[in-house]
Protein backbone atom coordinates (compact mmCIF):
# COMPACT_ATOMS: atom_id res chain seq x y z
CA UNK A 1 0.00 0.00 0.00
CA UNK A 2 1.39 3.38 -0.99
CA UNK A 3 1.92 6.14 1.52
CA UNK A 4 -0.15 9.15 0.41
CA UNK A 5 2.32 11.62 1.93
CA UNK A 6 5.17 10.16 -0.14
CA UNK A 7 3.22 10.80 -3.34
CA UNK A 8 2.41 14.42 -2.47
CA UNK A 9 4.74 17.21 -3.60
CA UNK A 10 5.50 19.88 -1.01
CA UNK A 11 6.84 23.38 -1.72
CA UNK A 12 10.49 22.33 -1.54
CA UNK A 13 9.94 19.48 -3.99
CA UNK A 14 7.81 21.70 -6.23
CA UNK A 15 10.68 24.19 -6.43
CA UNK A 16 13.03 21.48 -7.67
CA UNK A 17 10.52 20.50 -10.36
CA UNK A 18 10.08 24.15 -11.37
CA UNK A 19 13.83 24.54 -11.81
CA UNK A 20 13.63 21.74 -14.38
CA UNK A 21 10.37 22.93 -15.96
CA UNK A 22 11.65 26.49 -16.37
CA UNK A 23 15.37 26.40 -17.26
CA UNK A 24 15.20 29.98 -18.60
CA UNK A 25 14.39 31.33 -15.12
CA UNK A 26 16.27 28.73 -13.11
CA UNK A 27 18.62 31.33 -11.56
CA UNK A 28 15.69 33.45 -10.39
CA UNK A 29 13.98 30.35 -8.96
CA UNK A 30 17.19 29.43 -7.11
CA UNK A 31 17.49 32.91 -5.58
CA UNK A 32 13.83 32.93 -4.49
CA UNK A 33 14.06 29.40 -3.12
CA UNK A 34 17.02 30.45 -0.94
CA UNK A 35 14.64 33.04 0.51
CA UNK A 36 11.97 30.35 0.96
CA UNK A 37 9.69 32.38 -1.33
CA UNK A 38 7.48 29.84 -3.12
CA UNK A 39 4.82 32.45 -4.01
CA UNK A 40 7.57 34.58 -5.58
CA UNK A 41 8.65 31.61 -7.66
CA UNK A 42 5.11 31.05 -8.93
CA UNK A 43 4.88 34.77 -9.76
CA UNK A 44 8.15 34.45 -11.70
CA UNK A 45 6.62 31.66 -13.79
CA UNK A 46 3.65 33.93 -14.55
CA UNK A 47 5.96 36.77 -15.58
CA UNK A 48 7.84 34.34 -17.81
CA UNK A 49 4.60 33.22 -19.48
CA UNK A 50 3.80 36.87 -20.24
CA UNK A 51 7.16 37.20 -21.99
CA UNK A 52 6.43 34.06 -24.00
CA UNK A 53 3.03 35.48 -24.99
CA UNK A 54 4.69 38.71 -26.18
CA UNK A 55 6.85 36.48 -28.37
CA UNK A 56 3.68 34.67 -29.60
CA UNK A 57 4.88 31.33 -28.21
CA UNK A 58 1.39 30.01 -27.48
CA UNK A 59 2.41 26.35 -27.70
CA UNK A 60 5.19 26.86 -25.15
CA UNK A 61 2.76 28.64 -22.82
CA UNK A 62 0.29 25.76 -23.17
CA UNK A 63 3.04 23.29 -22.33
CA UNK A 64 4.03 25.32 -19.26
CA UNK A 65 0.43 25.45 -18.07
CA UNK A 66 0.23 21.66 -18.38
CA UNK A 67 3.43 21.29 -16.36
CA UNK A 68 1.91 23.47 -13.64
CA UNK A 69 -1.19 21.27 -13.72
CA UNK A 70 1.06 18.26 -13.08
CA UNK A 71 2.39 19.98 -9.95
CA UNK A 72 -1.08 21.09 -8.92
CA UNK A 73 -2.50 17.57 -9.09
CA UNK A 74 0.32 16.20 -6.93
CA UNK A 75 0.79 19.18 -4.63
CA UNK A 76 0.06 19.59 -0.95
CA UNK A 77 -2.77 21.87 0.11
CA UNK A 78 -0.34 24.81 0.32
CA UNK A 79 1.11 24.15 -3.14
CA UNK A 80 -2.39 23.94 -4.64
CA UNK A 81 -3.52 27.06 -2.78
CA UNK A 82 -0.60 29.13 -4.09
CA UNK A 83 -1.02 27.82 -7.65
CA UNK A 84 -4.74 28.67 -7.53
CA UNK A 85 -4.25 32.15 -6.11
CA UNK A 86 -1.24 33.23 -8.14
CA UNK A 87 -0.88 31.11 -11.25
CA UNK A 88 -4.50 30.42 -12.17
CA UNK A 89 -5.66 33.85 -11.01
CA UNK A 90 -3.11 35.36 -13.42
CA UNK A 91 -5.03 33.99 -16.42
CA UNK A 92 -6.97 37.27 -16.54
CA UNK A 93 -3.68 39.10 -16.94
CA UNK A 94 -2.45 36.57 -19.50
CA UNK A 95 -5.66 37.14 -21.44
CA UNK A 96 -4.80 40.83 -21.69
CA UNK A 97 -1.48 39.87 -23.32
CA UNK A 98 -3.21 37.94 -26.12
CA UNK A 99 -5.54 38.66 -28.96
CA UNK A 100 -8.90 36.88 -29.15
CA UNK A 101 -7.62 33.99 -31.28
CA UNK A 102 -4.56 33.40 -29.08
CA UNK A 103 -6.70 33.39 -25.92
CA UNK A 104 -9.11 30.89 -27.47
CA UNK A 105 -6.19 28.57 -28.28
CA UNK A 106 -4.76 28.93 -24.77
CA UNK A 107 -8.13 28.36 -23.16
CA UNK A 108 -8.98 25.39 -25.40
CA UNK A 109 -5.84 23.52 -24.37
CA UNK A 110 -5.97 24.64 -20.74
CA UNK A 111 -6.64 21.79 -18.29
CA UNK A 112 -10.37 21.54 -17.50
CA UNK A 113 -9.74 21.87 -13.76
CA UNK A 114 -7.81 25.11 -14.32
CA UNK A 115 -10.63 26.41 -16.55
CA UNK A 116 -13.17 25.67 -13.81
CA UNK A 117 -11.07 27.32 -11.09
CA UNK A 118 -10.48 30.37 -13.31
CA UNK A 119 -14.19 30.71 -14.11
CA UNK A 120 -15.12 30.40 -10.43
CA UNK A 121 -12.53 33.02 -9.49
CA UNK A 122 -13.82 35.35 -12.20
CA UNK A 123 -17.43 34.93 -11.03
CA UNK A 124 -16.47 35.57 -7.40
CA UNK A 125 -14.47 38.65 -8.39
CA UNK A 126 -17.42 39.98 -10.38
CA UNK A 127 -19.74 39.46 -7.42
CA UNK A 128 -17.32 41.02 -4.92
CA UNK A 129 -16.44 44.03 -7.04
CA UNK A 130 -19.84 44.60 -8.63
CA UNK A 131 -20.81 48.23 -8.42
CA UNK A 132 -24.29 49.01 -7.14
Amino acid sequence: MKNFEADTINETQAIEHLKIFYPSIQNEITILSAQNNFPGIIQSTVDYLKILLQESKINVVNHNIKMMEWLYKRGTFNVKHIIENLFIRSFGSLKKHTDHQQWNILYEYMPIEFQQIYLNQTKLDEMMFKKN
